[in-house]
C-alpha cells in the first residue's frame, strides 16, 4: 500500500471512530423501549465495506466501548465481566461479519454486498445481546419480566427489550448504509479517474 492510500485509510478510520463515538453518545436520547436505537451500525458497515472486516472489528470496538461506558450501567450493577464481554463481542463480531459478507459478495455485486451486509451488523448485533441476557442476566430478565407482566422472559427479551429497537436498526442501516457506501464507491471511481 502506498504512502496516499495509507493516509486515507487512517484518515477514513480516523472519521468513523469520531462518527461512532457521537453517533453512540447521540443515540443515548433516542429510545424505543428500554434501549437506546444503535446508529452506530451504519458506520461500522461503512467502515468494515471500505477498508476491510479488521476496520469493522476496529470501529465495532469503538462502539462496544462507549456503550459500556454511557449505556451499559443496569447490566454493569449485575455482572461486571459478562457485561463487558457482552457489549465489546456484540460489536466487534458485528464489524466483522459485516467486512466478511461486503468482501464475499462485492465481487459479483457491491450494492448485494453492502445490503447483506446491513442485514447481518443489527442481526449479529442483537443476536449476542440475547445470547449475553441469556448467559449472564437471566435473573434480572425474569425479574424485568414478571414486572411487566410479560407471559415470560423470552416474550419480554424478544418483545420488549428488542424487537423495535432491532426494526428501527435494520431499516437505517438497510436505508443508509447502502446509500453511503455507494456515494463512497462513486468518489472512488471519480478518484481514480485524476
Amino acid at each position: 500500500m502506498n504512502i496516499s492510500k495509507k493516509t486515507n485509510v487512517i484518515v477514513g478510520m480516523g472519521l468513523l471512530t469520531a462518527i461512532v463515538i457521537v453517533l453512540q453518545a447521540l443515540a443515548l436520547s433516542v429510545k424505543f423501549g428500554m434501549f437506546t436505537i444503535t446508529l452506530v451500525l451504519v458506520p461500522i458497515i461503512v467502515g468494515a465495506a471500505l477498508y476491510g472486516w479488521q476496520a469493522g472489528a476496529w470501529l465495532g470496538f469503538v462502539f462496544g466501548v462507549v456503550v459500556l461506558f454511557t449505556d451499559a450501567g443496569l447490566f454493569l450493577a449485575v455482572n461486571i465481566p459478562g457485561t463487558i464481554i457482552t457489549c465489546i463481542a456484540k460489536g466487534v463480531a458485528a464489524g466483522i461479519v459485516a467486512g466478511l459478507i461486503y468482501k464475499a459478495l462485492s465481487k459479483k455485486n457491491s450494492f448485494l454486498g453492502v445490503l447483506i451486509a446491513g442485514v447481518a451488523a443489527p442481526v449479529v448485533n442483537t443476536g449476542i445481546f440475547l445470547l449475553g441476557c441469556l448467559l449472564f442476566f437471566m435473573d434480572l430478565i425474569n425479574e424485568w419480566a414478571a414486572a411487566t407482566g410479560a407471559p415470560s422472559a423470552g416474550y419480554y427479551l424478544i418483545f420488549g427489550m428488542v424487537g423495535m429497537n432491532f426494526v428501527v436498526e435494520l431499516i437505517i442501516n438497510l436505508a443508509l448504509a447502502a446509500t453511503i457506501v455507494q456515494i463512497i464507491g462513486i468518489a472512488r471511481k471519480s478518484n481514480v479517474a485524476d
